[in-house]
């Protein structure tokens, strides 16, 4: 009797350190990520350290990945992300599929053209890159360099892969052009993500590219002057270096829950602290870039579009 007695005692405290587990583990088990899709440039630049310091301070997880601007619109506007990442302006009326979401600037990058380290070229006046965007000049002699052809490395021009709207295709278009629709050089390289641009540069000789400077610095790539003037953090965030463009979040009406939560940090001085870090312009050190920003015609629902 007092044995039995005793397993019954003992298979109380089992049951009730179990159950204490079990509550204890649930919401952990239950509270799923929050998902963040889009941009590269920004995924790269900083929004893979930024979920890790929001996960040691919040306790919230959240899933970065990557795939374009384009995709982070969409994904963010059709609900198949929590946070969408761009680097270009929603085109609504261009695209249902971009209908329906809320903009949130966050940072400031630039365009910046880049080479492979071993090119002697350390600089391009923009004349010299639209006549390389429009095929005019095809040898680096012409730049000042050896005797070789210019392999061109692009965003791909296909619909399906994000064609003239991808983000660094769309923004180069209508801060190098002023023409959102104009077409590059066809004889070149496509690659259906910025990150694949930005790693065939830094493998091949003789190359050159269009890509966000907030990622390309992370690469072992030459980032080329411009106008005579280097793309530096600086130099972005006073507007000198003149390709500065701006980076939004995408939420799917007003942010609520925890994509505010998160947003609402991102925007505090210790999330903007990280985008600073990482050598991104953040929105106090670029608080002069709105009023020199040439293209808001183009942006100008920027908060919020329907």
């Amino acid at each position: 009797m007092k044995e039995s007695e005793s397993d019954m005692k003992r298979w109380k405290i089992l049951s009730a350190i179990s159950l204490l587990f079990i509550l204890t583990i649930m919401p952990a088990a239950q509270a799923a990520p929050l998902i963040f899709k889009g941009c590269s440039v920004t995924r790269r630049a900083f929004m893979s350290e930024v979920a890790l310091a929001y996960e040691k301070v919040a306790g919230k997880k959240i899933d970065v990945m990557g795939g374009g601007a384009t995709l982070g619109i969409r994904a963010a506007a059709a609900d198949d992300a929590d946070i969408g990442g761009t680097c270009r302006p929603p085109l609504p009326d261009l695209f249902d599929e971009e209908k329906g979401g809320y903009m949130t600037l966050i940072a400031w990058d630039a365009l910046v053209f880049i080479t492979h380290t071993s090119n002697p070229v350390d600089g391009i006046t923009l004349q010299q890159a639209k006549d390389i965007l429009s095929g005019k000049i095809t040898n680096w002699r012409e730049l000042g360099g050896a005797d070789k052809p210019i392999i061109a490395v692009f965003r791909s021009q296909v619909p399906e892969h994000g064609g003239k709207v991808s983000g660094v295709g769309y923004m180069a278009r209508l801060l190098v052009f002023n023409d959102p629709d104009i077409d590059f050089i066809k004889n070149a390289l496509f690659f259906k993500h910025s990150a694949e641009v930005e790693r065939i540069i830094e493998k091949v000789g003789c190359t050159f590219g269009i890509t966000g400077v907030s990622s390309a610095r992370k690469r072992k790539v030459k980032i080329l002057n411009l106008n005579g003037i280097e793309p530096t953090k600086e130099n972005i965030a006073s507007g000198e270096y003149p390709l500065f463009r701006p980076l939004y979040v995408v939420t799917k009406g007003k942010p609520a829950g925890e994509a505010k939560a998160f947003i609402d940090w991102l925007l505090s001085k210790e999330g903007q602290k990280i985008v600073s870090d990482q050598g991104t312009v953040n929105l106090e050190e670029g608080r002069g870039l709105k009023a020199k920003f040439r293209f808001w015609q183009h942006t100008e629902l920027i908060m919020n579009y329907k």
